[in-house]
């Protein structure tokens, strides 16, 4: 999707803090971080949030999970994490490209929100 920042961030036409990248998948350090460690990771191919995705897409929303297991290990926080995504504008989804924060390197609280 031409408009979309995440997918720009995707392809290189924005610069991003780029931490992992595959072929389905980059993470970057999020812009403004709400813990020490806070890495927002996306999948390349444009799907606007959770709530739209299909069957189709298990294979690369499971990639996410195991991508962020080796994303927090390399970063150091492999001890400790939190892996959350917001799905639509009530929930605080303010970028619609379906996105997971990885968010470490700090005690979490419970509930979150």
């Amino acid at each position: 999707m031409s408009d979309c920042v995440f997918c720009s961030i995707a392809t290189g036409k924005i610069p991003s803090d780029m931490v992992y990248q595959d072929e389905q998948l980059v993470a970057f350090r999020d812009l403004n971080p709400q813990a020490p460690v806070h890495v927002l990771i996306i999948p390349r191919a444009h799907l606007a949030s959770l709530a739209e995705a299909g069957p189709e897409h298990g294979p690369v929303l499971g990639h996410v999970l195991l991508a962020a297991g080796e994303i927090a290990r390399q970063e150091g926080v492999g001890d400790g994490y939190r892996v959350v995504n917001n799905c639509g504008e009530s929930a605080g989804q303010t970028v619609f490209h379906v996105h997971f924060h990885l968010l470490g390197g700090r005690d979490m609280g419970w509930p979150p929100g």
